[in-house]
């Protein structure tokens, strides 16, 4: 079933029995301004350039673009209002709304959901334990966290915070295949740490 032309101001009246459909209404109103792109009669331009799958691309006359859009059943959409002259297309408006909003939402996920994975060591932390922390941070910068390592410095052994600045940088050396250091080793208190993100896939 073919989808009926989006008219945010109302549905357009129908046409007479036996008769031809009546003129398009004029969407320019509280509603037609909320929406992110001009449509079927708020286009004022003369003419529009119509690119898209289902017509032949090219500059028309403003009437013979809307003409096409209301054989098609579908609506006239102004995309890039800029150019000149503008360019149009030709589509089902409600549902290109919804993929847009989808795609958004899509997008703002992907860049709030960081996740960050801890490593702490000691500041003289064996080779045996070093390697199984190391494992753990490949694997969690496989899987597209960050890791955020740490030293922390109980009392006196803050006395070997050069040793603990070195382990840092170690990590971070036999992480580089995977990973990028965001934040050289930096001490906070009694903690020593680095962030390392990883590497874009190619």
């Amino acid at each position: 079933m073919v989808k009926k032309p989006f008219h945010p101001a109302g549905p357009r009246p129908a046409a007479p029995a036996g008769g031809p459909r009546g003129p398009r209404r004029d969407n320019r109103g509280p509603a037609a301004k909320a929406l992110p792109n001009n449509i079927n009669d708020s286009i004022r331009a003369r003419e529009v350039r119509l690119v898209g799958d289902n017509v032949t691309p090219g500059i028309y006359p403003i009437q013979e673009a809307r003409k096409i859009a209301d054989e098609l059943e579908l609506d006239l959409v102004e995309i890039s209002a800029q150019a000149e002259p503008p360019v149009c297309k030709i589509l089902d408006y409600q549902k290109y709304l919804y993929q847009q909003k989808k795609k958004a939402k899509e997008i703002k996920a992907k860049s709030t959901k960081v996740v960050v994975k801890e490593i702490r060591f000691g500041p003289q932390t064996d080779d045996h334990d070093y390697n199984f922390k190391l494992k753990h941070a490949t694997g969690f910068l496989k899987e597209g966290a960050k890791v955020k390592a740490y030293v922390f410095f109980r009392g006196r052994s803050i006395l070997f915070k050069e040793q603990g600045e070195v382990l840092l940088l170690r990590f971070a050396n036999d992480l580089e295949e995977l990973g990028k250091v965001e934040q050289m080793p930096v001490l906070e208190g009694k903690r020593m740490t680095i962030m390392i993100a990883p590497k874009k896939k190619a």
